[in-house]
Parts: structure tokens; C-alpha cells; sequence
């Protein structure tokens, strides 16, 4: 599947939107992958992440294990997972850091590599990569859908992606006149106290 061809599945599931978003990593962008559009349609995410699985076997060979972070990961991680014919964990927030819980375990010998959905500054995969090299496998890269650094971000592992994207990020008080003008929104789930 084409970088192209990705991001046509996200036009479709009207999951690329444009306007003022507040990402994650507290940035400012006039573009928007509201991924979660993607996952609601089973048979789509089949697709995008049969093709991710495809690519990290290309590319890393044979996998054990997936690990990928709660909450915006578990899905691609599960369902590429699927695709590797192999384990899909993940790993979730105690006390602010990164952690395996519910049992979950990385074996001595397990070929573990770290699925993302959507990589931009590579905070959220630095920080799960950090939780999987405290146990005993073998960590042999990281791979994402879509790479919105456009490769530049560092997550500690070589990083594959479905597609690389050059969308601007702006801090907050360096917005260009035409984003300022726009109001704000947060549309993503960091931060969000149930």
C-alpha cells in the first residue's frame, strides 16, 4: 500500500481534517488525523494494518511480540499484530511512567517491535520504548502508520511508516497570523481525566 493510498484512507473515513488542532505534544497544527475514524471500520483497519504488518516483516523479519501505548495504540498494535500472526501487548500509565501491566510479559528471546498509530515528536513511542527495554526481548525497531516528523523524529529504534507526512507544528506562542486567526481545538485524548 502507497503513501498515497494511505492517506486516500484517510480522506475517506473523513479522518484528515483540516483547521487549528492542539496535538498531543501540545503543538499547534492546521492538520488533523483523527485516527480513531480509521479504526471504527473494521475492514479498513484490516487493510491499513495488514499493510503495516507486511512492512515490519519486510523490513524487521519475523516478530513475537507487538507492544504498542494505551490508549491511541492498542488498536493498530492488536490488529497488526494479527497480521504478524504473533502476541499484541501494550503498555499503560502508573504513577506517569509507562508500564507492562495485566500480566503481561516480554520473554528473553521475544523479537518485540513497537507499533504506533500516528508519530509526531515520538514523545509517546520514546516512552513506550523505554517500558519494553525493562524486560528481557529483543526490540528490533518501531513502526507507525503515519509519520507526521516526516522522518525527523528520534524514538531510540529505527522507526518504518506506512507514510511520512511534512505538516507544520507550531508552539503555541509562534503561531503564522492564519492559524491564529482560527480557533483552537483538542481533538485528541492526552490529558482527558475520566
Amino acid at each position: 500500500m502507497t503513501g498515497d493510498a494511505i492517506l486516500d484512507e484517510f480522506r475517506d473515513a473523513g479522518a484528515l481534517l483540516e483547521g487549528h488542532f492542539i496535538l498531543s505534544s501540545g503543538l499547534r497544527s492546521p492538520v488533523f488525523l483523527q485516527k480513531m475514524r480509521i479504526f471504527e471500520d473494521p475492514v479498513r483497519t484490516e487493510r491499513v494494518c495488514g499493510a503495516l504488518g507486511k512492512l515490519i516483516r519486510e523490513t524487521f523479519g519475523e516478530v513475537d511480540i507487538v507492544v504498542s501505548p494505551a490508549i491511541g495504540g492498542i488498536i493498530p498494535g492488536y490488529e497488526t499484530a494479527r497480521a504478524l500472526g504473533c502476541k499484541a501487548v501494550f503498555v499503560e500509565r502508573e504513577d506517569g511512567e509507562f508500564q507492562l501491566r495485566r500480566s503481561f510479559e516480554i520473554p528473553e528471546g521475544a523479537r518485540v517491535v513497537m507499533v504506533e498509530d500516528i508519530v509526531t515528536t515520538g514523545l509517546s513511542s520514546r516512552e513506550c520504548i523505554a517500558a519494553i527495554r525493562k524486560h528481557p526481548g529483543t526490540l528490533v525497531g518501531a513502526a507507525c502508520i503515519v509519520d507526521r516528523s516526516n522522518g525527523k523524529a528520534d524514538v531510540g529504534v529505527p522507526l518504518i511508516s506506512l507514510t511520512k507526512l511534512d505538516v507544520p507544528a507550531y508552539p503555541a506562542d509562534q503561531l503564522p497570523p492564519e492559524l491564529a486567526a482560527i480557533p483552537a481545538v483538542k481533538p485528541g485524548s492526552r490529558a482527558i481525566t475520566a
